[in-house]
């Protein structure tokens, strides 16, 4: 399940209040200032801070 494409637009990070890259393979919300990728559930983004993984070294140097 694809999350809404307007919802993307309007979504930051909660941590730095950045702009969020899609990352439509691993169904994560990537926000490279605060090195943490969002999981998206079912279509629904869950945008807190204890649900994000850390980024590795390697994603971090891909931007």
């Amino acid at each position: 399940m694809e999350p809404d494409p307007k919802l993307l637009e309007i979504l930051v990070c909660p941590v730095t209040k950045g702009t969020l890259r899609y990352d439509r393979a691993k169904q994560e919300l990537i926000s490279p200032q605060a090195g943490l990728a969002y999981p998206i559930r079912n279509g629904i983004p869950i945008m807190l801070a204890g649900e994000a993984r850390e980024l590795t070294d390697a994603e971090r140097d891909a931007r």
